[in-house]
């Protein structure tokens, strides 16, 4: 390329190239249990973001902070832009960057002995997920979002506080920044820092945040998601849950096992026809696959000890619902 045609794309002006539709309409799923506890937080997360406040959803892993900021975006009804945490984010990825240049010839040889010819470059400009959803008022779900560097979250401060996107590559046209749709809402999740890949966010963002702590659910909660996820019985969703949530108090700083377990467990027993009693063995073979947790750090000369706690608790929660 000619020097000439270099000088010429550092003031061609921007095309501005919308991405194909790449929202997600949430539907109210058949196994979404809504007990009180779920219920409440719903309403809560929903009043702020009425009110136009973002939501942020804290709690370790298995406490339903994806499931829940979903079903709080399907209350909402309006179609929903979903961004996953990543520590190879940078600003280009959420908010758009140059993908190129398009250059255009036209030679006019209308009149043999004249020979005209024009030349047009511009450049491509593409637009990302969160300056879409910015754009047409989506609900924008950024799942995780300390997984992703700190300077990369950095466009959302203007779009949180004064509803403007700043776009800086797009300065040279004129289009330096954009609105936000009125109807625009903003719901992220997020774990503890102590978590291995997690980054300490900025503080003005976490500032604008209304931040709501999630922890394990209630008994009766966890009991309802166990049975609606595996189709067992009630009866038998109790057992597992009992076991699973008297494993969680073992270790130092341990959040698991989480929800997930039992509803694992549960899976394998419909599975298998078979059931949550002390005299079945697959159901003894899954606890002890499935709950034995090496993080939760009881050991002796150093042999994980989880094992024998594990039928510990099983012998225990069996025998005390009279499920042998």
């Amino acid at each position: 390329m000619s020097r000439d045609e270099l000088q010429g794309l550092a003031l061609a002006p921007v095309v501005r190239v919308q991405p194909q539709e790449d929202t997600i309409v949430p539907e109210a799923s058949e196994e979404f249990v809504q007990t009180p506890y779920v219920q409440e937080l719903s309403r809560r997360a929903l009043a702020y973001l009425e009110v136009g406040y973002p939501v942020h959803f804290c709690g370790p892993a298995g406490t339903g902070k994806t499931t829940l900021a979903f079903h709080v975006a399907a209350l909402r009804g309006q179609p929903v832009t979903l961004l996953h945490g990543d520590a190879e984010f940078g600003s280009s990825d959420l908010v758009g960057r140059d993908a190129g240049y398009r250059k255009f010839k036209l030679i006019d040889n209308y009149i043999r002995s004249v020979m005209k010819t024009e030349e047009e470059v511009k450049s491509i400009w593409v637009d990302n997920r969160l300056t879409t959803a910015c754009q047409n008022g989506d609900t924008l779900i950024y799942d995780e979002f300390t997984r992703s560097r700190p300077e990369a979250n950095n466009a959302l401060l203007s779009i949180l506080s004064e509803k403007i996107l700043n776009l800086p590559r797009l300065r040279r046209s004129g289009e330096g920044y954009m609105e936000v749709h009125p109807d625009f809402r903003a719901i992220f999740t997020s774990n503890p820092e102590e978590y291995a890949g997690i980054h300490k966010t900025q503080d003005a963002l976490m500032d604008r945040l209304i931040t709501l702590s999630l922890h394990h659910f209630d008994r009766e909660t966890e009991v309802q998601i166990t049975a609606a996820k595996s189709g067992i019985s009630r009866d038998e969703s109790e057992t597992i849950v009992e076991v699973v949530r008297e494993l969680r108090e073992v270790g130092v700083n341990n959040h698991r096992p989480t929800i997930r377990a039992a509803i694992a467990i549960a899976k394998m027993l419909v599975h298998h026809k078979s059931e949550a009693r002390l005299s079945d063995p697959i159901f003894v073979q899954t606890c002890l696959e499935v709950l034995n947790i090496d993080t939760a750090k009881v050991t002796r000369a150093g042999q994980s000890l989880m094992p024998d706690k594990v039928m510990e608790v099983v012998k225990r929660v069996c025998q005390s619902r009279g499920r042998n």
